[in-house]
């Protein structure tokens, strides 16, 4: 079971406006990772399901978050079907999020009312996922469309909350374009959660970047 509302979920992304987003099947590696962004100010992480036995890692996972980092909100992306959608609610995922709009997705999400984050790419899938009870839009891939796509979407859907994902990095000149063009809070992966030169996870540089991104966006979002 979740352990926040979607209505908290919701008021988190828009209060810290970023997503990390992360997978690995080593899961003393995740918890390092996830650690470094909880340390660098993230109060939300997206674990991108795209392995075998991802599901028993994230079972764990989320066992060790609600013991050892307060506060910290996981869910689950990368989901394409329903039957995933609520194995991952089963483990107590707090919100889901889809490279596609998928209404199966929509309807097990309402049912135990857990926020949910499809993947769209016009204006027409934008709409019918609002239509279906979606409060935050992902804008994917994120690269492709860019600033100006969320720019003419909010022209005549001002209440139209987008969180784009792929094609943002944790510089001020990216961020800037986005946050510009009134998006609600980005989803952010290997630009922020990077390796280093050794092939390793770089954690020292992933709570530090986390920490600059955030103050960036606070930046943006409340000057």
């Amino acid at each position: 079971m979740a352990n926040y509302t979607r209505i908290e979920v919701v008021n988190v992304m828009k209060e810290t406006g970023m997503v990390p987003l992360f997978y690995n099947s080593d899961l003393e590696i995740s918890k390092k990772v996830i650690k470094a962004t909880y340390d660098g100010g993230a109060r939300l992480l997206e674990f991108t399901a795209r392995g075998d036995f991802a599901h028993e890692v994230f079972g764990e996972l989320n066992k060790w978050v609600l013991k050892e980092l307060p506060g910290m909100i996981m869910g689950v992306g990368s989901v394409t079907d329903a039957a995933s959608a609520s194995r991952f609610m089963a483990l107590g995922a707090n919100f889901i999020v889809t490279p596609v709009l998928r209404e199966d997705i929509a309807i097990v999400c309402n049912r135990r009312k857990v926020a949910w984050s499809p993947g769209c790419g016009s204006l027409t899938e934008i709409c019918r996922a609002e239509e279906l009870g979606c409060e935050v839009v992902k804008l994917f891939p994120g690269g492709i469309y860019g600033p100006d796509f969320v720019k003419a979407i909010k022209g005549p859907q001002p209440w139209t909350s987008i969180m784009p994902t792929g094609g943002v990095s944790p510089n001020r000149e990216n961020l800037e374009g986005w946050f510009k063009a009134g998006v609600t809070c980005v989803g952010m992966g290997s630009k922020l959660i990077a390796k280093g030169a050794d092939g390793n996870y770089d954690l020292a540089n992933i709570e530090s970047d986390t920490r600059n991104a955030l103050s960036i966006i606070s930046d943006l979002k409340y000057k």
